[in-house]
């Protein structure tokens, strides 16, 4: 692999990255009416997870997808919450109100709305693998 191969894998890494920073920035803003700057970190981290997920698992039935989506999502939303709502006391979120929730960072309720998210999200990163393929070829 040349230097241009990777720098041509680098660059839709980060391309997959900022699109998941600025749309779950967004989609919060939309949700909440505010979001924290370690919301775009999770967010991009997120993205290109779900990017992952759909390369890499795309022959597994959708359904099995989304609960692996919402899986992940859920995982670096309980690593977020730890490093930024328990140890850095940012208070970001807090779900200790909502039942079956876990030292307040995750809950079931979540996690089920991250895999419906999943579903609408996991033909954007289809898509979007596509075209960064495309972009790939042509250069």
């Amino acid at each position: 692999m040349t230097q241009t191969d990777k720098a041509k894998g680098q660059s839709g890494k980060l391309i997959v990255f900022m699109v998941g920073a600025v749309g779950y920035g967004l989609l919060e803003c939309l949700w909440r009416g505010r979001t924290h700057w370690s919301m775009l970190l999770a967010g991009g981290l997120c993205f290109s997870m779900l990017t992952h997920i759909e390369q890499v698992c795309n022959k597994w039935r959708y359904l099995y997808r989304c609960v692996l989506g919402s899986g992940v999502i859920t995982m670096i939303e309980l690593i977020f919450g730890l490093i930024f709502n328990r140890l850095l006391h940012r208070n970001v979120w807090d779900y200790s109100h909502i039942r079956y929730n876990v030292a307040g960072q995750i809950c079931l309720l979540y996690s089920v709305l991250w895999g419906f998210l999943t579903a609408l999200v996991l033909p954007i990163c289809h898509r979007l693998i596509d075209t960064l393929q495309r972009r790939e070829r042509m250069l």
